[in-house]
């Protein structure tokens, strides 16, 4: 059985046993947009829960628009250009409008990185930022969320007369689903913030996961401390397998959000009678797949689907190595898992990325990881407490013979974007 995976911006071709795969989890069927940048235009005109954006821009004197950084592929160039006539159009000059990059804490996006990111007209023509995370005095505080989390938000953003996010609605492994809310608070929001809210009293939490807003602490705290910086106005997205727009979903940072998770759960869950020995699947390809640390989120996409002591085989280009200087740290500074662990819920210890680690501590609790990657060498990878393999075969093949010829595979070839779940 030949199935092609989500791998950069290529794929990859796997052949695979087809009499021990049960099944192929993907998106379901849906039409694209046939025009999205009309399908945008009206969405401004008429959002869910506000008033139109033209008719909120009016007597504003600046605007700051945030938008993902480049490891969510937003379609920016189809969605900016209405968005930013529109304030010009109700009186905002185009030098008082600010694009944000939402970075977090990932490195900032320049160059032709960006240009790609945002398109040419509004790269050549708009004054575009990037978030610095690491960099306090940048923030403003805002107070501290029900939770005691301290609100340290972009001045930038703060101090805007009129402040609208962008970005995707897709299934997020900590919130539940990305969009809305979290362009302002990791993607926003300072260090100090950040380590709080993705501490372990969150993470660790039971719904703290895919799919999940109901009872999840880390989806009610970020927007908690979003409502605490305030947002006019969104503009979220959802793309099918291809990176088609499929919807628009404008307005309150809350009502458009919770329409657009309605409309994109039933197209994203895909589901198995029980769970599977092996799951074979992506970190989405390009840009999700860049790092290892990006690449966990495929990882712990898997979880719900494989058997306690089976494997998650894992297929990720990784063209930017391991990720950033910190969380190569963790790595070097704990020699297990279970160490790191206990680090972080007895100890007090703290490493920017940490939460990432967390991640892959949960899924190793669970499961065996083989990973196959053109980006980091074998011996690399076996210091990253997850197992190199030559191949998506040669990984299948050994699993056979660990838990025998008649063991159970799944794939999920778009790997995080696609909600596996047990049922149906």
């Amino acid at each position: 059985m030949r199935v092609s995976v989500n791998y950069g911006r290529t794929g990859l071709e796997v052949d695979l046993p087809e009499a021990n795969v049960v099944k192929v989890l993907r998106y379901q069927p849906a039409d694209p947009l046939p025009d999205p940048a009309d399908a945008v235009g009206r969405r401004l005109a008429e959002p869910v829960g506000t008033p139109p954006l033209a008719e909120l821009a009016r007597g504003r004197r600046d605007a700051c628009v945030v938008i993902c950084d480049v490891t969510r592929p937003v379609p920016n160039a189809v969605l900016l250009p209405p968005l930013l006539e529109t304030l010009e159009g109700a009186g905002i000059p185009r030098e008082r409008i600010l694009i944000l990059v939402a970075t977090g804490m990932h490195r900032p996006n320049e160059g032709d990185e960006l240009r790609e990111m945002v398109g040419p007209f509004v790269f050549d023509h708009y004054r575009i930022e990037n978030h610095h995370g690491r960099e306090l005095a940048e923030h403003t505080y805002l107070g501290d969320s029900p939770r005691g989390v301290p609100a340290w938000i972009d001045s930038r953003y703060v101090r805007a007369d009129l402040k609208i996010t962008t970005g995707l609605i897709e299934p997020h492994f900590m919130a539940g689903f990305s969009g809305g809310r979290k362009l302002i608070c990791p993607g926003i929001a300072a260090l100090e913030t950040v380590r709080e809210w993705h501490g372990p009293r969150f993470l660790e939490h039971q719904n703290a996961r895919n799919g999940c807003f109901a009872g999840n602490p880390v989806h009610e705290e970020n927007t908690a401390i979003a409502r605490m910086a305030g947002c006019d106005f969104i503009v979220n997205v959802v793309l099918d397998d291809r990176r088609r727009i499929l919807e628009v979903f404008a307005g309150d940072m809350e009502a458009a959000l919770e329409r657009g998770v309605e409309f994109v759960r039933p197209l994203v869950t895909d589901t198995l009678p029980e769970p599977v020995d092996v799951v074979v699947t992506s970190s989405a390809g390009y840009p999700l797949d860049t790092t290892f640390y990006q690449s966990v989120k495929g990882m712990v996409a898997a979880l719900p689907i494989v058997k306690p002591g089976g494997t998650i085989v894992l297929a990720a280009e990784m063209s930017e190595g391991i990720g950033s200087p910190e969380f190569q740290r963790l790595f070097q500074e704990n020699a297990t898992l279970d160490e790191f662990m206990h680090r972080i819920l007895h100890e007090g210890y703290f490493v920017m990325d940490q939460w990432q680690l967390e991640e892959l501590a949960k899924v190793r609790r669970h499961a065996r990881v083989r990973v196959v990657t053109g980006g980091l060498p074998a011996e690399t990878l076996s210091g990253l407490f997850v197992a190199p393999a030559e191949s998506v075969e040669a990984a299948v093949a050994d699993a056979l013979v660990e838990y025998g010829p008649q063991a159970t595979i799944a794939v999920i070839p778009e790997g995080p974007y696609v909600l596996a779940e047990l049922g149906g």
